[in-house]
């Protein structure tokens, strides 16, 4: 199971890389819990739809690389780096133009193939200096 749950997170990156939301309808649970939401962001299969439109409007150009998987029964875990470029606007935060470099945690957890479950932990504070939002002192 492991090496197919690894092969899910995989695609769920691809899926991201290729800013299509179809992918979400393969790979999530409807009713799928997000332990880690993003401000505003609704539960459900829904809920991670908006989210994703929300960074994919705000980085059109979002890439995001898999450094490490780690999987564990019905759990993979990935270390990963989130790249992009602010074209539009991003949670209340005007389009910059400027490039963001961000590692990121997550953990997914499956059941017949779909995720039911995520753990999310960025490195928001480094994304909000590369903005221009926070001092970087």
């Amino acid at each position: 199971m492991s090496e197919e749950i690894k092969t899910l997170f995989q695609q769920f990156v691809n899926g991201m890389n290729n800013k299509d939301n179809s992918f979400l309808e393969r790979l999530v649970d409807p009713n799928f819990v997000e332990h880690n939401p993003a401000p505003g962001q609704g539960q459900g299969l829904q809920g991670l739809k908006d989210m994703m439109q929300m960074f994919f409007t705000a980085f059109p150009d979002i890439h995001i690389t898999v450094n490490r998987l780690v999987a564990d029964g019905d759990t993979v875990a990935g270390a990963v780096t989130t790249e992009g470029t602010q074209d539009g606007d991003f949670m209340g935060i005007p389009k910059s133009g400027k490039k963001i470099s961000m590692s990121e945690m997550h953990m997914m957890r499956f059941e017949d193939g779909k995720m039911v479950e995520h753990w999310g932990i960025s490195d928001g504070m480094t994304m909000m200096q590369q903005l221009g939002v926070l001092d970087q002192e």
